[in-house]
């Protein structure tokens, strides 16, 4: 076993924690048992001997956000404790996992007579608070757990070649590992980039190990069959935030189903779809497990959304394929396009017969509750997208809509899409409000216009991001010489609704500059199209939006350095050592 250099940070804290005056003491955590929450004093400096720990951020209204992994030899709680302030974010045991803790007290006793401690502490923040991307901390070791009767193997594979053609290492871990020696995982994992154990429905004791093994697990299913009787044991831990779904259907099945019903049983943080013997949808698993994965945000913008086809279609010409998709109000609808598998001319024109020759707030109603019936808008929606589940979308996709009821953004990533969409773009004092289990939702862009730090949450590849946020939609000349009512409704002009729609619109959609700012810093690559000459309200202005939206995202494709998939891309860093036996060992490495 190699030793660290005496400069390194490693060998410094090995002189502190084996000081025999410093009072260390030894614990154990299991996988899924927190080390401290966000908002602990700090009281110890802990450092991992064995195992995997993972860093998680709590916001409001927001999942776990996955911020990283701590591995063997690294300190964790180095910053709060230096600082005096409270732990910001919570650490939770991804595996069994042996800790060193050493005092407050004894720490600061120990750095007076040993300042490179200090001096090596001091570097490690340093290049953690630089490295913000999640490619430098992100998991590298996955498990993949059948529960379904066929082997999952064939489709792991495909997965670990698609991650070896992207440069990195990969190697495959199967059962035949089951009695190798703990440093044999541990030397797998330190010299590849990635390393994918894979355990089939009748190896439990395998699978037992595999998920008490990964910093992430990939629980592999069919959408026909019931799911698992029995839970996993990582489930079981709590660790479903670390847990995702990926559900394999036959060629001959067209379109997923049955997804709602696995969620229910499991519970995953994420869900995937997959075609079996589908090398396209292996390699999108192995961009989601390298970071590469590519996501797509819109924002909301009423009629001035239709930019975002344009981005749309400009971005695949460029050959800029999507793994997440999101939105919100009129950004939502459009993304949810592509995330069910349309084209760009099925997904143009989808909208145009939704949005362009039909008068979607035609409906006028006497404003007791909104301005339209919005029953114009239901049958649209209805006939755009049917009863599909967005749990059965091909690909992952969201909606946010904003709960007056709780005063939070309701993410809508299960149910009925159309009525998802209905919430998402129902403009307070326009279009009524949405009741769901007496929960009222209204347009997302009330609260959330650009939702990206949602798709964070669920992604840590590159984010793509078209923002309409801040953009002109109200025409001053039509509020200040308003028309004559006569006049407005012989010229038609009605069939969009009165000026006051337009006010309506934009005054329940502005954003601050902070959450603008916010919103737009977690972008891999921002467009900003700016339509001219089109009212947020103007549904029959459509080509010379679409082209803005076109034409901002080829300005901001040619300020790019490299391809948006490598936009967060972590460099492949592992060196696979070669076995002195080749016929003994007991996996196979997909590097080779």
């Amino acid at each position: 076993m190699a030793h660290p250099r005496p400069d390194s940070l490693e060998a410094a804290l090995a002189k502190v924690f084996e000081d025999q005056n410093t009072r260390a003491s030894w614990f154990a955590l299991t996988g899924g048992e927190l080390l401290f929450s966000a908002g602990d004093a700090p009281d110890s400096l802990y450092l991992l001997r064995s195992g995997r720990l993972g860093v998680f951020r709590q916001d409001e209204d927001q999942p776990p956000q996955f911020l990283g992994v701590i591995k063997p030899g690294e300190p964790v709680g180095e910053m709060a404790l230096i600082a005096g302030a409270a732990h910001s974010a919570s650490v939770v045991a991804l595996r069994d996992s042996e800790i060193l803790a050493l005092p407050a007290e004894a720490f600061f006793d120990a750095v007076r007579t040993q300042p490179d401690v200090m001096i090596e502490l001091s570097r490690l923040m340093l290049h953690r608070a630089r490295e913000r991307a999640p490619g430098v901390t992100e998991p590298s070791v996955f498990g993949f757990i059948s529960v379904r009767g066929r082997p999952i193997r064939p489709f792991v594979d495909r997965v670990a070649a698609s991650v070896v053609a992207q440069g990195f290492t990969c190697q495959v871990i199967d059962h035949s590992a089951l009695s190798s020696v703990s440093e044999w995982f541990s030397r797998m994992e330190d010299t590849h980039d990635f390393v994918l154990y894979v355990a089939e429905l009748d190896e439990p004791s395998w699978a037992n190990l595999c998920a008490r093994q990964v910093d992430r697990l990939f629980l592999v299913g069919n959408a026909l069959m019931a799911p698992p009787a029995n839970i996993p044991a990582r489930i079981a831990h709590g660790l479903q935030q670390f847990t995702d779904l990926i559900l394999l259907r036959d060629p001959r099945m067209r379109r997923p189903a049955n997804t709602a019903v696995w969620l229910n049983a499991i519970n995953p943080g994420r869900w995937f779809h997959a075609m079996e013997g589908d090398a396209a949808d292996a390699a999108r698993i192995a961009r989601v497990i390298t970071g590469t994965a590519v996501s797509l945000v819109l924002s909301g913008g009423g009629a001035r959304a239709y930019a975002h086809i344009g981005a749309i279609r400009a971005l695949h010409e460029a050959g800029i394929r999507f793994d997440f998709l999101g939105g919100s109000s009129m950004g939502a609808v459009i993304a949810a396009g592509p995330a069910l598998g349309w084209t760009d001319d099925e997904l143009e024109a989808r909208i145009q017969r939704a949005f362009v020759r039909t008068d979607p707030l035609a409906d006028l109603a006497f404003p007791i509750i909104a301005m339209t019936r919005a029953g114009k808008v239901d049958r649209l929606l209805e006939e755009a997208y049917g009863d599909i589940d967005i749990a059965d979308m091909p690909l992952p996709f969201f909606a946010v809509s904003s709960n007056l009821t709780s005063g939070r953004i309701e993410v809508h990533r299960r149910g009925m899409l159309r009525r998802a969409m209905r919430a998402s773009i129902s403009i307070p004092g326009v279009m009524p409000p949405v009741v769901v289990n007496d929960q009222v939702l209204v347009d997302g862009a009330v609260i959330k216009n650009f939702p990206t730090d949602v798709m964070r949450h669920l992604n840590a590849g590159p984010i793509v991001g078209v923002d309409m946020s801040q953009m002109r939609g109200v025409d001053p000349a039509t509020l200040a010489n308003p028309p004559s009512w006569w006049r407005w409704i012989v010229s038609g002009a009605w069939k969009k609704g009165p000026p006051i729609v337009s006010v309506l619109m934009r005054s329940a959609t502005i954003t601050t500059d902070a959450d603008m700012e916010t919103s737009r810093a977690e972008t891999d690559l921002l467009i900003l199209p700016e339509p001219e000459g089109s009212d947020i309200r103007d549904w029959k202005v459509y080509e010379p939006v679409v082209a803005a939206g076109r034409a901002a995202a080829l300005e901001a494709l040619s300020e790019l350095k490299g391809p948006v998939q490598t936009l967060r891309k972590r460099p492949s860093g592992g060196t696979p050592t070669p076995f002195a036996d080749e016929d003994a060992r007991p996996a196979t490495s997909a590097a080779e």
